[in-house]
């Protein structure tokens, strides 16, 4: 990989700033990556490693990647552990049947929701099982944005995820390091490092509620050029409990 100096403000800073803003990565933390094979984690993970290996945070800390076999066919994880071989390390794959409780014993009309739960359950425990304190994941700034405006629409809620919440169940830390960096961004440098993206072979990709407000805060940033500017500024203030969800809405 050609990763240019140049890049550094982009999104070297924008980590750095979010992990220490709010505490999320203490030295010595062993920090679990969930990496599903998709564009988000696979660039959370690359980050985080040269973060790591920069000492960008003044200190060093672990990580553990892990990746779940969510059991449907035609999902092919050889790329993504290549990728991870590369960068020194071994891909933890936890076999799981939640394509078939899913899609075939459920039935469920509305899937998202309890794959979202299942995959979280597992991804939890076996991040606990290999002594990890913290939990990444690749959620970026337009996901933010995207929860903020379902908890709204859907539950009449003004508030969006936490950066940093603790799971009492597993008494882990949960975090996004990727918070402060727009998802433009993160398809430019897969683009352009060739990063490996696994085909997802759910059968309701991209036709979620979620993906209807994707295309709302397109459609609103383009008479708003600096409604994520803004959300980054609401978020750095927003230190009150009404704007971060304690309910973890992550099944959105």
């Amino acid at each position: 990989m050609s990763f240019k100096k140049k890049d550094n403000q982009n999104y070297f800073n924008p980590m750095r700033r979010a992990i220490l803003n709010h505490q999320m990565i203490q030295p010595g933390d062993r920090v679990a990556v969930g990496l599903s094979g998709g564009k988000d984690s696979t660039t959370l993970f690359y980050f985080l490693e040269m973060i790591r290996r920069q000492r960008r945070l003044g200190f060093d800390f672990e990580l553990v990647p892990i990746s779940l076999d969510m059991g449907f066919k035609g999902c092919d994880l050889a790329p993504l552990q290549q990728f991870v071989n590369n960068l020194g390390y071994q891909l933890e794959v936890v076999p799981t049947n939640i394509a078939k409780i899913v899609f075939d014993i459920r039935e469920e009309r509305s899937p998202c929701s309890l794959c979202a739960k299942l995959r979280r359950g597992i991804l939890y425990n076996r991040a606990k099982e290999l002594d990890c304190q913290k939990v990444a994941l690749g959620h970026h700034l337009d996901d933010a944005i995207e929860t903020y405006f379902m908890n709204f629409l859907f539950h009449g809620k003004l508030n969006s995820f936490e950066p940093i919440s603790f799971l009492s169940k597993t008494e882990l830390y949960l975090i996004r390091p990727l918070l402060y960096i727009e998802e433009k961004q993160i398809l430019r440098f897969v683009k352009r490092e060739e990063l490996p993206v696994v085909f997802n072979p759910c059968p309701v990709d991209k036709q979620t509620k979620r993906e209807e407000i994707k295309n709302l805060v397109t459609s609103l940033s383009r008479d708003y050029g600096d409604i994520r500017e803004k959300f980054v500024m609401g978020m750095e203030q927003g230190t009150s409990e009404d704007f971060w969800a304690k309910s973890l809405n992550e099944s959105l």
